[in-house]
C-alpha cells in the first residue's frame, strides 16, 4: 500500500503543524508557532508542572504571590511530535486503520520536513517508540506505519501512560483512534495535564454511526468475540444513530474541555481535501 502520493507530499511540504498552547522546546529547528523556548524575548507564564526546568520558575512571583509559574520565551525550536495510533481489533473494520495510517504519515511528514522530532507508538502490544528526525527518515516512518495490523483490545489508558513516559518534552501528541473504549475520556486528559498539547483524530467508519443492518442478528465484538443478539428494526436503528451522534458531540465537548484539538474523520473521506482544506480551517495545519 502506498500511503501518500508524491503529488500530495509536495503540497504538504509547505505546511506545518499548529499548536494550541505554549510548549517549552529544546533544540533549534524550523518550527515557529505558539510554542516557546529559551531566547531572551519573554512571552508568557504558565503553571509549573512536574518535570519543568526549575530554572524557569519566577521566584519573585512565588515570594510575592505564592504561585508557582514558569517563564516562557519566544523561540524557533524543535517540536516533539508523538504519534499514537490505535491498532486494536476495532480499527480493522471498513478501512479505519488504513485511514489512520495515511493521516499519521501525512502529519509525521509535515513534522519531519520542519525538522521536528517524531515518535511513533501503537497500541495494544507495542512497548517501543521509534524516533525519526529529518526528511530522510520519512520512508522509515512510512514503512513502520504500513506494517501495522489491527488486533487485540483497546488498552488506551496504559498506552497513553507508556507513550508520555518517553524521554523528552511532552510536546504535541496526535492520537488517532475510533475511541471505542470506555477508557477514552481518562486517556485524553493526560497529555494536557502534563503540560503538552493534544490533537484527537477521531477515525470512524460510516457504519459506526449508521449500521446499515436489519432484522434479527448476532452482533460480534471484534476485540473479545462476545456475541449479543439484537433485533434491528427501523426504530432501533434510529435510536442507535441518535445515541451515537450524542456520543460524538460529548467526545468533541470533552476534548475542548481539556484543551485538546478534535477532528472527526471517516475512513472514506478524501485525504487531500481533509489535509489541505478542512484541517487548515480547523487549525491542525497551517
Amino acid at each position: 500500500m502506498t500511503l501518500l502520493e508524491p503529488s500530495l507530499l509536495a503540497r504538504l511540504e509547505r505546511l506545518q503543524l499548529a499548536t494550541r498552547r505554549p510548549l517549552a522546546g529544546h533544540l533549534a529547528g524550523e518550527h515557529r508557532s505558539k510554542r516557546h523556548g529559551t531566547s531572551l524575548d519573554f512571552a508568557d507564564y504558565r503553571e509549573y508542572t512536574p518535570g519543568d526546568d526549575f530554572r524557569r520558575i519566577d521566584y519573585n512571583l512565588l515570594a510575592r504571590l505564592d504561585v508557582l509559574l514558569v517563564k516562557l520565551f519566544e523561540a524557533d525550536d524543535e517540536l516533539s511530535v508523538r504519534l499514537l495510533v490505535d491498532a486494536s481489533a476495532s480499527m480493522g473494520s471498513d478501512g479505519k486503520l488504513e485511514q489512520a495510517k495515511r493521516l499519521a504519515a501525512a502529519l509525521g511528514f509535515v513534522a519531519l520536513v520542519r525538522r521536528d522530532v517524531v515518535s511513533l507508538s501503537r497500541f495494544p502490544h507495542d512497548r517501543r517508540a521509534p524516533r525519526y528526525l529529518g526528511r530522510q527518515a520519512a520512508p522509515r516512518l512510512f514503512g513502520d506505519l504500513e506494517a501495522l495490523t489491527a488486533s487485540g483490545p483497546t488498552e488506551m489508558t496504559a498506552a497513553m501512560v507508556r507513550h508520555l513516559a518517553q524521554p523528552g518534552s511532552a510536546g504535541l501528541t496526535v492520537l488517532l483512534s475510533d475511541l471505542l473504549t470506555p477508557q477514552w475520556e481518562q486517556a485524553i486528559a493526560r497529555p494536557t495535564a502534563r503540560g503538552g498539547d493534544l490533537v484527537v483524530i477521531h477515525v470512524l467508519a460510516r457504519t459506526d454511526i449508521e449500521p446499515g443492518l436489519h432484522g434479527d442478528i448476532d452482533v460480534v465484538d471484534r476485540e473479545d468475540t462476545s456475541r449479543v443478539p439484537v433485533s434491528l428494526s427501523a426504530d432501533t436503528i434510529a435510536r442507535y444513530t441518535s445515541a451515537a451522534n450524542q456520543w460524538l458531540d460529548a467526545v468533541a465537548a470533552r476534548c475542548r474541555q481539556v484543551g485538546a484539538g478534535y477532528v472527526r474523520v471517516f475512513a472514506d473521506d478524501d485525504l487531500e481535501r481533509l489535509l489541505l482544506a478542512n484541517w487548515r480551517q480547523e487549525g491542525v495545519l497551517r
